[in-house]
């Protein structure tokens, strides 16, 4: 049965591409969006670098050094100075800046929404590019404007030798197994580990869709210490009733052994877990940018009565979980809050559509737990108020 997100992947199919391609192959797609058209023009990725709260790059294939890296903010001066090709500006997180860069996500819902990191958008003049490398993370790279060359390589891993550059991590060999010309419209899958080398043919834009892979210290150490926020100081190291040590100086496999089972006995908590996880998921990229939302004068109630829509804070994550015993956990922000089971339609809809018009909302006006839950969200800014012109 076809997907509505097929037509994304061509001829392939969702389907088959979880099973053949997902974290395992590239995969070329010509015209995943036939006809795209950039929301935002250069001149306005170049607009973003200049905000404080932008993280952005550019790159110099030729500056002071090989592949010179040059953090902003930015000023004006900055661009005046840059040569008349190769170099690249890189823009983190669009999507949270640019509501219909936003809406291109929606397009790839056939993955988990709490996987999505951001939209990064790349500028390039001709020759720009960032030098062959790998990441360790899944992307989509859609062309927007202009013409790129993808060349694609060998797998890689953390002992694949790097070139003796400062600031970025740029193979010191790669070995091409394909390579593409990429036109507007046209997308390229790259999973993890695939080394992989873009440059532009011409003045271009690359959507570079990114899927978060926490690494497997980055779980260990904030689910532990996750684990430990949750104990009391009287819960500690216990041996009642053990045998008489051989030699007192000696640490005993007995002990490793009791040890080890504690141990065990922490991390085998399958719903602490679970809650971890979704706080970690849904933690802000940027905080303090989630914060700034909050309207404090603002009355929930009154603007949804004088027919206002809520939308998504872009700068927030939300997951949810239906827990043992039917209990919702909502996740937003790195927090989270149980909800009844009978607001779960309410749930799903405040963490898969970034706009809730009014008529969507009416249903719940008359539930005191639904209102109570919309005010919370909105007072902590994850929710806004926006009003339905159409």
């Amino acid at each position: 049965m076809k997907s509505e997100f097929d037509a994304l992947l061509g001829d392939v199919g969702v389907e088959v591409f979880l099973r053949d391609y997902w974290q395992r192959k590239p995969l070329l797609i010509r015209q995943a969006i036939p006809g795209y058209t950039s929301p935002i023009e250069p001149n306005e990725l170049a607009g973003l670098s200049l905000e404080e709260e932008v993280e952005s790059r550019i790159i110099l294939k030729n500056g002071t050094h090989p592949w010179q890296l040059l953090n902003g903010p930015f000023g004006d001066d900055d661009y005046k100075t840059l040569p008349e090709r190769d170099w690249t500006l890189l823009v983190q997180a669009v999507d949270q800046f640019v509501p219909e860069v936003a809406e291109l996500l929606q397009r790839f819902h056939f993955l988990p929404s709490w996987r999505l990191d951001d939209v990064m958008i790349s500028y390039a003049t001709p020759g720009g590019g960032v030098g062959p490398h790998f990441d360790n993370y899944d992307v989509f790279l859609l062309q927007a404007e202009g013409k790129r060359r993808w060349r694609v390589g060998q797998h890689c891993n953390i002992d694949s030798p790097l070139q003796s550059n400062p600031d970025l991590r740029i193979l010191r060999d790669f070995e091409c197994q394909d390579e593409w010309v990429l036109e507007p419209g046209d997308m390229l899958y790259i999973p993890p580990g695939v080394a992989h080398d873009g440059i532009a043919e011409t003045d271009c834009l690359t959507f570079s869709i990114g899927f978060r892979a926490p690494s497997h210290q980055e779980l260990l150490v904030h689910f532990t210490d996750y684990l430990a926020h949750q104990l009391t100081d009287d819960a500690r190291y216990s041996d009642a009733g053990r045998k008489q040590p051989q030699d007192p100086a000696a640490i005993d496999q007995e002990t490793i052994d009791h040890l080890q089972q504690s141990i065990l006995q922490l991390v085998e908590d399958k719903e602490a877990l679970a809650t971890w996880f979704g706080r970690h998921m849904t933690e802000a990229r940027y905080p303090d940018l989630a914060q700034s939302y909050i309207d404090e004068e603002a009355d929930l109630l009154d603007g949804l009565n004088a027919g206002y829509a809520l939308l998504h804070n872009p700068s927030i994550r939300l997951a949810y979980r239906v827990a043992a015993g039917g209990q919702v956990q909502l996740f937003a922000s790195g927090e989270h809050c149980s909800v009844p089971e009978a607001l779960l339609p309410l749930v799903q809809l405040i963490c898969n559509q970034r706009y809730l018009s009014p008529e969507t909302l009416e249903p719940w006006h008359q539930e005191p737990e639904a209102i109570e839950l919309l005010e919370q969200l909105f007072a902590k800014g994850y929710l806004l108020l926006e009003r339905d012109d159409e």
